[in-house]
């Protein structure tokens, strides 16, 4: 759920705040460790899908044990969902979530809230039934 205009304009001076009483301290809570975080467990998830294709290779070669195979492609869809969703997670080197520490607005992009699928969805939906005069 994004925040109100209100609860960002509280959030963005709390963190000025922190800043001017404790500028080191504020510096370590910037975000690295979530980055390291994302970026750790994207590669776990690719090390996961390379043991995925040995498994399913394992089970062609071997005959009669193609349950090796199944259990090898399950492995690789999950560590490939757990890697995209990882990285789509991951925040972009430099980014920083709210203002900086004196003050300066993030990027044009940061102020707008990201719409879901389906948000888009519905309201294409809602645009073609008011176009339709229902």
């Amino acid at each position: 759920m994004p925040l109100s205009e209100h609860e960002q304009r509280m959030l963005e001076q709390m963190e000025r705040a922190l800043y001017a009483e404790d500028p080191k301290f504020a510096t370590a809570l910037e975000g690295s460790g979530l980055r390291t975080y994302t970026r750790r467990r994207v590669y776990q998830a690719v090390a996961g899908f390379l043991v995925g294709i040995a498994l399913l290779m394992t089970g062609v070669m071997i005959q009669g044990q193609y349950w090796i195979s199944v259990v090898g492609f399950l492995v690789m869809l999950g560590c490939a969902a757990l890697a995209v969703t990882g990285w789509r997670k991951a925040p972009r080197a430099g980014a920083q979530q709210g203002a900086g520490p004196v003050g300066q607005p993030g990027g044009r992009g940061q102020m707008r809230p990201r719409r879901s699928m389906m948000d888009r969805i519905e309201q294409r939906w809602q645009r073609r039934r008011d176009e339709q005069g229902h």
